[in-house]
């Protein structure tokens, strides 16, 4: 699913320099690298990138990423803002690292309660019940608290009820 999401709204081409923030194993990206083979994975989680599935992954923080400014043409995020404390810094780092005119996508839980739909996660995947989502993140707020600090300028938000749970995706571009 989310695959068909970043194909259709990030329309990536061969010649595309992509970042994915949070790619885990890097499974989505694997698909992605078969459209644009120069595309990268960061992620938080070292076991998760030690049992990476594909190539370009590295354990990095995203909100100090190790890439020269203006390196991305495309950057994408399943998933995984609601889960970063200092989620200001976060995009701003995205933000330094796309080049102009380069599109973000994000794409995060659309939760009435923060953390209601990480719940079963937080046991399975995390071992652990309180590693819930750090922020209840809507494009209302994603555009009065943190793109307003960025070089961003909001494309378009939409909401979705599928797949369950529901999720709200923004586009974004680098002015």
């Amino acid at each position: 699913l989310f695959f068909s999401l970043v194909k259709k709204y990030l329309v990536p081409a061969r010649e595309d320099r992509i970042l994915e923030v949070g790619c885990s194993r890097g499974t989505l990206l694997q698909k992605i690298q078969d459209i644009a083979p120069n595309s990268y994975g960061i992620d938080i989680n070292r076991k998760a990138i030690d049992a990476g599935v594909t190539s370009n992954l590295q354990a990095m923080d995203a909100t100090k990423l190790k890439f020269p400014d203006g390196f991305f043409d495309k950057i994408y995020t399943a998933h995984t803002i609601e889960h970063i404390p200092n989620l200001l810094h976060a995009l701003q780092e995205m933000d330094r690292v796309l080049k102009r005119g380069g599109r973000a996508l994000l794409i995060y839980p659309a939760e009435p309660i923060r953390g209601l739909f990480c719940i079963p996660s937080a046991f399975l995947l995390r071992e652990n019940p309180l590693a819930i989502h750090i922020h209840k993140l809507s494009p209302k707020r994603l555009m009065e608290e943190f793109i307003p600090q960025t070089q961003f300028r909001h494309i378009e938000s939409r909401f979705s009820f599928f797949p369950i749970p529901p999720q709200y995706l923004t586009i974004l571009e680098k002015e």
